[in-house]
């Protein structure tokens, strides 16, 4: 898939992801973006491991399943972010 292609899917699942996850995330548009792509990866790869049994690092395709794979996987990351930059209780 070429970098427009992931560049759109990765908005799509970081704003879907950014909208379904409770709270407030930061990081604006890049942010999104790149929580996006990094998701449409961890889905991808979850997928893979799940249906074959074995770990490969994949993307999703640009389509309509593609598309909630790698929302899965952006919720995922949007909760590893929070969780890794959580600030302690002052």
């Amino acid at each position: 898939m070429n970098i427009l292609a992931w560049v759109v899917l990765g908005l799509l699942a970081g704003a879907i992801a950014k909208a379904i996850y409770p709270g407030h995330q930061g990081g604006g548009i890049l942010g999104t973006i790149l929580l996006g792509i990094i998701g449409a990866f961890v889905g991808g790869s979850l997928g893979v491991f799940f249906t074959t049994g074995t770990f490969a690092l994949a993307a999703p395709t640009l389509s309509i399943p593609g598309i909630a794979v790698a929302v899965i996987g952006a919720i995922v990351a949007v909760f590893l972010w929070n969780l890794f930059t959580r600030r302690g209780a002052v």
